[in-house]
């Protein structure tokens, strides 16, 4: 496997690595945002995400002993945390997270559909904990590279996939290990990786054109202008001029609802519906699954407080906005402390 260190500590008597407890916590937490994002793409969800990454390191420490120190730790952690993965997916009750209701049309004017809390829906991701190999190069096999893996587009794209497709998929394509090294974690041959990656390859080549989700680039200035005048906007209440950044053929999903849109003229018919439910806006910056993102707090008509409201994760695209994601209560809200924002915007 690529980028592997060497042994844990001296070897003992048997062969086996001398660990305690301090010297396995200074090892394994360099791997910790990592295994994290992995285990975020696996499930969907932050705070699965979290306890499988606790799962994993209690599993490495209780089973230190059988790691022989002549492989790469950085593997041996990848197998503890999808294994850990894969049997959590086995144990609920949905295998994937969902931006939209699959097969649902977009809809028109006021949204009718109403949230859907019974639905098991994708979160996204906060930048702060994505790791520093954000700007690096994974392994030679991977197909796509580390800036494009964790767009919310692509997390949502391979959710559709089976469980050990989706494994199979992000340890081949996304983070380049080769379909022998794969199999050995998975189990089974590396004809039967290379067999559950053309089929996973191809789900993706459906959903996308040459199978992969539109490509980023490094955030530029035009990208800066873009979410500066996005804010503007809401902090001005200015409709129209929020319906001016988005593309003729935008998409616009608010999670939990149902409901969807389809092209600005859409987007603006839903938006008038809704646009004064409350007295004003304060737009808070922040970052989530490599995008510009933007965290809504709002102030109710008979109330002075500004209370979160909605996180909007952005996609854009030449000069403009091609897709908006928008969490909104009851997801909305609960997702803000996990981007280190308060539930309650003090007043200035």
């Amino acid at each position: 496997m690529t980028d592997a260190p060497g042994p844990l500590e001296p070897m003992g008597e048997q062969g086996q690595p001398i660990l305690d407890r301090l010297a396995f916590e200074r090892l394994t937490m360099a791997h910790r945002r990592a295994l994290k994002l992995h285990c975020y793409r696996m499930m969907g969800t932050l705070h699965e995400a979290d306890d499988l990454v606790q799962d994993t390191f209690l599993k490495a420490w209780r089973g230190r002993s059988q790691f022989d120190g002549r492989g790469s730790l950085r593997g041996w952690l990848y197998t503890i945390a999808t294994n850990s993965c894969l049997n959590a997916i086995n144990a609920r009750s949905s295998a994937h997270r969902i931006v939209e209701q699959p097969g649902r049309p977009p809809s028109e004017g006021r949204a009718a559909a109403g949230p859907a809390a019974e639905l098991a829906w994708l979160e996204p991701y906060p930048d702060t904990e994505l790791p520093d190999l954000i700007d690096g190069e994974p392994g030679p096999e991977a197909r796509y590279e580390t800036r494009e893996a964790v767009q919310l587009a692509f997390v949502a794209a391979i959710q559709s996939l089976p469980p050990t497709q989706r494994a199979a998929l992000l340890l081949c394509d996304v983070l380049g290990w080769s379909a022998l090294e794969s199999a050995q974690l998975l189990g089974g041959s590396a004809a039967s990786i290379n067999s559950a990656l053309q089929r996973a390859r191809a789900t993706l080549g459906a959903r996308y054109p040459q199978g992969r989700p539109l490509q980023r680039s490094r955030p530029t200035g035009e990208e800066g202008l873009l979410l500066e005048r996005y804010m503007q906007a809401w902090q001005s209440a200015n409709l129209d001029g929020f319906i001016e950044l988005l593309r003729e053929d935008a998409t616009y999903h608010m999670p939990p609802w149902l409901d969807w849109y389809q092209g600005r003229q859409a987007i603006h018919g839903f938006f008038k519906t809704v646009w004064g439910n409350f007295a004003g806006y304060q737009p808070v910056a922040t970052r989530a699954n490599g995008q510009p993102a933007v965290a809504i707090y709002a102030r109710r008509h008979q109330d002075s407080e500004w209370r979160a409201q909605s996180l909007h994760i952005i996609e854009p695209a030449d000069g403009g906005i091609a897709s908006l994601t928008v969490y909104v209560g009851p997801l909305g809200p609960d997702l803000f402390a996990p981007f280190g924002l308060p539930p309650v915007w003090p007043a200035s």
